[in-house]
């Protein structure tokens, strides 16, 4: 049973009733003029609709909508109201709107019922806008039956013919299938609604049988080129006036269908190119601009899908953003301006945080996947100051997650020197004008066999000197600073502060970590300490021996810790409490458990009430996810705040800037400790300069064949010799700069390093077997500037 209103029709069939409002009825010829500057010149422009006139003024949104929190962005904008202006003081009944696609800011008279974009050209229907469909949506089952049809009739005529078919007869045996496909990705009403898996459309499922998309695509893919063309013209077609306001998670199927299209990932030649960018950046846009409800059904969509299918979504908006960038840099305007007000880029941007939301609560692939190697050429430094300065405009430090470890190290680094220069210029000035004396660098004097205490106690008597770059001296010892005293000061007092015996920290040893000692009798002054050392690390890009766990990092950086997180640095205890939550049978009268945390304080076990009078109260089956959740807690919060708290505002005290919010936890790890990933020798040895030996010769030659066969323990013991640490910078043995410099001919001493330069001196020495005996020997029974 249908309702006819004028030339549109009702369906009461259900995959009809998803539809908003009532059916427009408007029987004027629909033909569109944009007249005007377009938007990003933030002039009025007037569009004219059939049978009615809408002033419209637009703006182009460089302040970007409000994201939704699942944009996982990095934003520092804030979105202000557009100023009235003249024409809508004298136009009082102007609406305010943004486009579906684009996201500009446009104003349009209330009365209309649609409205074309001036900027990205989307006609967008204020009410749903679905002309009668002569056709159903279409099952795969259809699909194949209809192709089945098509595929017999050639075949009949091949062997009527008894020769090859010329392309144009071959597509005519196929114009079915291409009036079906050109029907159903031509109309929202029937793709919305083909493809589907008998499930209603929630946040846990899209209502879309995936699998079957992707085998209709495959069938269509092997067709003449005729099926191809008019799929591919239908779904433009479909992007540019989708018909419908897309404000339910069911209105959005269409979107996951067009996106499994295989040839937009296609960038063969320039035609192809463009054409599927067109289609891509309405894509990405219409998905960047929906609401936060269907934003959290695509996060929790995507997370579902195959990992090969989820990566490719992740290349596809690579493949775009490399696209946009590459123009952007051929552009006159320079950079970063082509591309601060390019809301494709923006759109695709956008797109990319739901994709690592999604890929947030799956954990299908390595942060480093959503990394876009073009984004490191560009001035990243500008977008930087850019973001800093909340200008409005669109830069890629809102997004992190596209820059990549060593392009985020490059800001941080230069921020962190300008912060040096103006403490620099600072000590200059007040020695010059106010004869002050004031030292340009924070240095530090200490003993060895007082470490802790001398660097302790200077770091607190220089606290407002923290940002000037640190310098050491080791008393006693001879040699000028210029980076490998540094590093070895932070080694060896890392070591020392992270000692159990020092009892500020307890020790795993199943999981090789330590967390902070909640029963430490250190007070908050030493944690505060600590962090600065941590702090100071970062700040003088300095590698450190911590063995710290993620969730360390989570806390500084504000993320919440849960039982994944204790997993990692407590195994033992969080297996007890899986074994608790996954329990079968009666919990009461087997764990016998009440809500109390047990500790080792120093050899003695104490007990911690959970909740008021815990040991009054039993864990059974109805509350052991509370007491779980509480036990958690207290490991990772409760019990090291006072711990916690200092270590946190020490470590700020140092890195206090904004370049470090662009690092997610995982990546400031590596950041602390380096990669502790094996050695890559070719990849050393392809960085390695050579002073007074050729790199062909038997001493050089013979060395890398030594290395290559130490022990990876022993190998590591190499590079602290040289280079005054065991761990390969985050980005990779290939951003290390090792020099081999020659001190002479054979002779019996052995070799030395001057760790400032990561230069390791070698004599000629005759034979193989004396070099890997003196090599050894050097790097076993070194400490410091002398042999032990």
């Amino acid at each position: 049973m249908t309702e006819s209103t004028g030339a549109y029709t009702t369906s009461f069939e259900p995959w009809r009733q998803s539809i908003h409002g009532t059916f427009v009825n408007r029987t004027n010829t629909e033909s569109y003029m944009t007249t005007g500057q377009s938007n990003s010149a933030r002039k009025p422009t007037t569009v004219y609709l059939p049978g009615q006139v809408a002033a419209i003024s637009t703006t182009h949104n460089n302040k970007e909508q409000s994201p939704s929190p699942l944009s996982i962005s990095n934003e520092l904008i804030t979105v202000t109201n557009t100023e009235v202006n003249d024409e809508d003081q004298q136009n009082p009944d102007l609406a305010h709107g943004k486009c579906m696609c684009c996201s500009s800011e446009l104003r349009y008279q209330e009365t209309v019922s649609r409205f074309r974009c001036p900027e990205c050209d989307t006609v967008n229907d204020l009410k749903p806008h679905i002309r009668k469909q002569p056709n159903e949506p279409i099952t795969f089952r259809q699909l194949k039956r209809t192709v089945a049809k098509c595929s017999a009739k050639e075949k009949a005529a091949r062997r009527e013919m008894e020769e090859e078919i010329d392309q144009k007869n071959l597509e005519k045996y196929y114009e079915p299938v291409e009036k079906m496909v050109e029907m159903t990705f031509g109309s929202w009403v029937c793709l919305n609604h083909s493809f589907l898996n008998d499930k209603e459309t929630s946040l846990e499922d899209s209502g879309l049988n995936m699998t079957e998309i992707r085998d209709a695509y495959r069938i269509l893919l092997s067709l003449p080129v005729n099926v191809i063309r008019g799929m591919m013209t239908a779904t433009d077609k479909l992007l540019k006036r989708p018909s419908i306001p897309l404000r339910r998670m069911s209105d959005i199927r269409f979107l996951l269908i067009i996106l499994e299209n295989p040839l937009l990932s296609q960038y063969n030649f320039q035609a192809e190119t463009k054409h599927h960018h067109n289609l891509l950046k309405r894509i990405f846009g219409i998905l960047s601009c929906l609401n936060n409800e269907c934003h959290q059904g695509l996060v929790n969509w995507f997370a579902k899908y195959t990992t090969e299918g989820f990566s490719n979504k992740i290349h596809l908006v690579h493949m775009f953003i490399t696209y946009r960038v590459t123009r952007a840099q051929r552009s006159r305007h320079g950079l970063p301006a082509a591309y601060e007000s390019d809301w494709k880029i923006s759109s695709a941007a956008r797109t990319m945080a739901l994709l690592f939301a999604a890929n947030h609560q799956s954990n299908k692939l390595p942060i480093s996947d959503f990394y876009n190697t073009m984004i490191d050429y560009i001035n990243l430094l500008a977008d930087f100051e850019s973001w800093q300065s909340r200008s409005g405009k669109f830069a890629f430090c809102q997004y992190p997650f596209l820059i990549s470890m060593g392009a985020k190290m490059q800001i941080l680094e230069a921020d962190a020197k300008r912060q040096m220069e103006t403490k620099w210029r600072e000590a200059f000035f007040n020695m010059l004008f106010h004869q002050k004396a004031s030292m340009p660098y924070l240095v530090l004097r200490v003993r060895r066999e007082n470490l802790i205490e001398d660097s302790l106690r200077q770091l607190a008597q220089n606290e407002l000197d923290l940002k000037k770059s640190l310098r050491i001296e080791f008393v006693g010892e001879e040699g000028v600073d210029a980076g490998g005293l540094r590093k070895e000061w932070f080694l060896l007092l890392v070591r020392s502060l992270f000692d159990p015996q020092y009892g500020m920290f307890t020790y795993d040893e199943d999981a090789n970590l330590c967390w902070f000692n909640p029963t430490s009798f250190e007070n908050e002054g030493q944690y505060f300490l600590v962090g600065i050392v941590l702090g100071l690390a970062i700040y003088n890009s300095t590698i450190l021996d911590i063995h710290l766990p993620t969730a360390c990092y989570k806390k500084l950086l504000g993320h919440p810790v849960d039982i994944s997180d204790l997993e990692i640095f407590r195994p033992g205890l969080a297996r007890g409490l899986r074994q608790l939550l996954e329990f079968e049978g009666d919990v009461e009268s087997t764990f016998c458990r009440a809500f109390v945390a047990e500790v080792d304080a120093f050899g003695q076990r104490q007990s911690i009430d959970l909740i008021s009078e815990g040991s009054k109260h039993m864990v059974t089956n109805e509350n052991r996810q509370h007491f779980v959740d509480l036990y958690v807690n207290h490991v990772l919060n409760s019990s090291v705040e006072r711990q916690f708290g200092a270590f946190r505002r020490g470590f700020y005290h140092v890195c206090g800037g904004n370049a470090l919010s662009l690092f997610r936890p995982q990546e400031i790890e590596l950041l602390v400790r380096g990669s502790d990933e094996p050695l890559e020798i070719d990849d050393l040895c392809g960085q390695t300069e050579y002073q007074g030996f050729d790199q062909d010769e038997d001493t050089i030659q013979h060395f890398w064949s030594i290395m290559k066969a130490m022990d990876p323990s022993v190998q590591r013991k190499l590079l602290m010799f040289v280079t005054g640490s065991d761990r390969i910078p985050a980005t990779g043995a290939t951003q290390m700069n090792l020099k081999i410099a020659c001190g002479g001919e054979d002779c019996n001493r052995l070799p030395s390093a001057h760790t400032c330069f990561n230069q390791l001196v070698l004599y000629r020495y005759e034979t193989k077997e004396k070099l890997e005996h003196m090599l050894k020997t050097a790097i076993m029974e070194s400490q410091g500037f002398y042999v032990k």
